[in-house]
């Protein structure tokens, strides 16, 4: 009794401690909050400056490269770059952070882009609407998050399942870089169109009932109306739409895999060049100089060798020149039903930038020795992905390259993140028609670098030393990331982190609940039944597997409650069946129940229906057994 009493006081004062710290620790949060949260300054100009000008300089290429990758277009990705660094900066809570699109904010984006793609029949001018509706939506769940004070629960997601999803993103990458790498598009090739031909025909024809069908046309009895319109699907458009079809089929990991055997047999030595030169130049040059990014160096200069060589090779998607377009059709043609089932991609979609934005204000924060508000950074990344897609802009988040770039070259306050949107801006309206010389094999070279940048390799060397169950977390991330869907890999890895959790913590708990008989200086037998941690319903057939060890002739049962913090509803319940069947035929006696869990017992009647008041007590000292008597010191374990 005694070493349960001095067990509790010690518990008691290690927590208020532990509350004491913290509370010293907020204070000095708050300040180094209010700190960086200041209005901008010209204090740190030149360091601004030059912060923002080199991590725009970083960015161009990325911006480009991802543009190009998510299906839009390279346009589509400084777009989203410019908008991105300039208002996530302006409104954000991490001062040096230089948003924009990301390698698995892109790859995300690119899934996303071609399944809505699909359902307009391939018609990206018809589709954008819905697109941008996608992505404006996801934006609008970021700064909600952020109102809510959510930005902090980043903290919870395990670092195996981003782990495993960042080694997928980076696999993802390298295989759906391989045909562009050699040069070799579905599109162009005779034999896949060939083989297309008879499904883009039946494409036309059912196209051509199912306008009939809406018109409330019988095909039989007014045939000749069929007849004259399956007349006007003509050799071309069946062509057309044949490679329409081959270049869906070849889209993300599984299309890339697949047309694998027929780009091997159709490599273009030209390309592949193009592509290894851009490669060795990204991982050699920082060998001379880190002053000037190589992925710039690579891109000028393996792009400006090609033009004046006069080499034959595809370019990237035109870029047009001057301030890109508002989308108002997004407003005025707002459709709720056909956004509808892209909410909980939009969702995931805004968890994944929210991810990727706080690591990346994490690593800002040990570089500079501050404090980041995490629910600030949140409206500020949602605020700028909002507006980036009312102009086209893909979506992005925290880039973790380009915010160590900055800090690195001087930059301390949010005007350098603002500085780099409006360098890409002004690249964007001078330099549109130049940029889109670039080759698409120069831009595959780039992405190709990212992709092996962002493998976590040590999380995959790790894996031999994991527990099986990390190994599982990580693995299925990985596997559902690269091969099925990366909507769903981190909220299913999520939820195997939890039950794995869940059960950790319930065999950890179950083995504290232990049962002890004593015998008072009366005769009498005791039981005391002590729970450590949480009573939840994980555990709760734990706890009542050893309350069936209780003696039957036990007139006292107490149950020590002093270190119970958590109890659900399932463990509530439990003890409220428990006490059933105890108080008939025991005097039942609860010790050290904490003030808000004896309210919850209280509002729940089981104090006083099934237990008495006076026998809800804070030490054992105070328990009436026996008028007072002592409890023997003598136990016995069952």
């Amino acid at each position: 009794m005694q070493r349960s009493q001095s067990s509790f006081r010690k518990l008691a004062k290690k927590i208020l401690e532990k509350i004491a710290y913290l509370s010293i620790l907020k204070k000095k949060n708050q300040i180094k909050k209010h700190n960086l949260t200041k209005m901008i300054t010209l204090k740190h100009l030149r360091g601004d400056f030059f912060g923002g000008l080199t991590a725009g300089i970083v960015a161009l290429p990325l911006a480009l490269a991802f543009g190009e990758q998510s299906g839009l277009g390279a346009s589509t990705g400084l777009y989203g770059a410019a908008f991105l660094a300039f208002f996530a900066a302006l409104c954000g809570g991490t001062a040096t952070q230089i948003s924009g699109p990301t390698a698995p904010m892109t790859v995300l984006s690119a899934t996303i882009i071609s399944g809505i793609l699909v359902t307009y029949d391939g018609n990206a001018e018809h589709a954008l609407p819905l697109i941008l509706s996608v992505f404006i939506l996801a934006g609008l769940f970021q700064i909600l998050l952020g109102s809510l004070k959510l930005g902090s629960y980043i903290q919870y997601i395990p670092q195996t399942v981003v782990s495993g999803f960042m080694s997928g993103i980076g696999i993802i990458i390298l295989i759906t870089q391989l045909l562009p790498a050699i040069g070799y598009n579905p599109v162009n090739d005779p034999e896949v169109i060939q083989e297309n031909l008879p499904m883009a025909e039946h494409i036309l024809l059912d196209k051509i009932l199912s306008v009939e069908e809406e018109k409330g046309l019988l095909v039989l009895e007014e045939f000749h109306e069929t007849i004259q319109q399956a007349d006007l699907v003509t050799p071309q458009a069946i062509q057309d739409e044949a490679k329409g079809l081959a270049g869906r089929q070849s889209k993300g990991v599984i299309g890339s895999l697949k047309f694998t055997p027929h780009a091997l047999k159709n490599i273009h030595p030209t390309e592949i060049t193009l592509c290894l030169n851009t490669i060795l130049i990204i991982y050699l040059f920082p060998r001379i100089t880190r002053l000037v990014p190589s992925a710039l160096v690579a891109v000028i200069s393996v792009s400006a060798a090609a033009v004046m060589m006069g080499i034959e090779y595809t370019p990237i998607t035109p870029i047009q020149a001057g301030f890109p377009s508002f989308h108002s059709e997004i407003i005025t043609g707002f459709d709720i039903i056909a956004l509808f089932p892209y909410v909980l991609t939009a969702f995931i979609l805004s968890l994944l930038g929210v991810i990727d934005s706080l690591l990346t204000s994490l690593v800002a924060d040990n570089l500079t020795k501050t404090q980041h508000d995490p629910n600030r950074e949140l409206i500020g990344q949602g605020i700028g992905n909002t507006i980036a897609a009312f102009f086209s802009g893909i979506p992005g988040a925290g880039a973790t390259i380009r915010t160590v770039v900055n800090i690195q070259a001087g930059g301390k306050t949010r005007l350098s993140g603002m500085i780099a949107g409006v360098f890409l801006f002004i690249i964007l309206i001078a330099l549109g028609p130049m940029a889109s010389q670039i080759p698409m094999a120069v831009l595959s070279g780039v992405l190709i670098t990212v992709g092996f940048g962002v493998i976590d390799y040590k999380g995959l060397r790790e894996l031999p030393l994991m527990r099986w169950s990390d190994k599982t977390v990580l693995l299925t991330v990985l596997l559902l990331t690269v091969f099925w869907q990366l909507v769903y890999a981190v909220a299913i890895g999520l939820i195997f982190a939890a039950f794995i959790f869940m059960k950790k913590i319930a065999d950890w708990t179950a083995e504290k609940f232990t049962m002890e008989t004593f015998v008072d200086l009366n005769g009498h037998t005791v039981a005391l039944n002590t729970i450590q941690g949480p009573l939840f319903f994980g555990n709760t057939q734990a706890f009542v597997k050893v309350i069936r060890t209780i003696p039957v002739d036990s007139k006292h049962i107490i149950f020590d409650l002093s270190q119970v913090y958590y109890l659900d509803h399932s463990g509530i319940y439990t003890l409220e069946e428990t006490l059933q069947h105890l108080v008939d035929s025991h005097e039942v006696y609860i010790v050290g129940l904490n003030v808000p869990l004896q309210r919850r017992l209280e509002k729940m009647k089981i104090i006083p229906q099934l237990i008495q008041p006076e026998h809800v007590v804070e030490s054992f000292e105070q328990l009436d057994i026996e008028q007072h008597t002592p409890l023997s010191k003598k136990r016995s374990k069952n």
